[in-house]
């Protein structure tokens, strides 16, 4: 039977880290593009848009206020939502989350520029980024920050002094590779953006939907194991005591 503590999603590092580094590969390539295309908005890296914000009304710039403002409001909307729908979703979380996220990233290719304090075209793209930090947890139920690095920086250098004063936790030797992860993402995305332009989103848009596919195959192969889920998947970021709001049956 599976361990009855272990309640991420999903319950093994087989299955979690190769997800992990993939989406976080995903999240840098539509950062970059979104970056480029969107006059140097940031679509996941919310300390640059909150640092922006702050020199925006500094100088009373209600244009930029506004426009770093929304952004900021439609990405944590993204968590809300993305967390929400994990819950419901329980072990289909993974190909239910990455469908929505592919549907953003190609839908925001249709939606209206709207204006410069209100950039309607790059709030599905944002969107999409808010609710991929729902798509996985950690060992300790915790979701895994895949579309920013400043945290990933810091557990990476902790660990470190970690190593030398006794033992890092677990989640340090992830560290590293996810911030490498992002950072490749974030150079094929310029690159994508050079060639192609706003039309890049597509691929980020396709590789989603081509991992939304995969973890469905693993999900209906892979049913009541650890590889795909643990005897319990709670909510992201939920209270230790918190009973799950969806749950998979026991591996036999």
């Amino acid at each position: 039977m599976a361990d009855e503590t272990n309640k991420a999603f999903p319950a093994s590092p087989v299955t979690r880290v190769p997800f992990a580094l993939t989406l976080a590969g995903l999240a840098g390539t539509a950062d970059s593009i979104g970056f480029l295309e969107y006059s140097q908005l940031f679509m996941s890296f919310m300390s640059g848009n909150t640092t922006r914000f702050g020199a925006a009304v500094s100088s009373y710039d209600w244009t930029g206020t506004t426009r770093f403002a929304s952004v900021i409001a439609i990405f944590c909307f993204g968590a809300f939502l993305g967390t929400l729908i994990a819950a419901w979703s329980g072990r289909w979380r993974l190909s239910v989350l990455l469908v929505i996220q592919a549907a953003l990233f190609a839908g925001g290719l249709y939606v209206p520029f709207g204006t410069d304090a209100f950039p309607l075209h790059a709030y599905p793209i944002v969107l999409a980024l808010g609710i991929q930090n729902a798509t996985l947890q950690d060992e300790a139920g915790r979701s895994l920050a895949l579309t920013y690095v400043t945290g990933t920086v810091v557990r990476f250098g902790a660990g470190v002094a970690n190593i030398l004063l006794h033992k890092p936790a677990p989640s340090f030797w992830i560290q590293a590779p996810l911030w490498g992860a992002l950072s490749t993402g974030a150079v094929l995305g310029g690159f994508l953006h050079h060639w192609f332009g706003e039309r890049a989103f597509l691929f980020p848009a396709g590789f989603a939907a081509a991992l939304a596919l995969l973890s469905l195959v693993l999900t209906i192969i892979l049913k009541d194991t650890p590889y795909v889920s643990g005897v319990a998947a709670p909510q992201p970021d939920a209270h230790p005591e918190a009973e799950p709001t969806a749950t998979a049956p026991a591996a036999r």
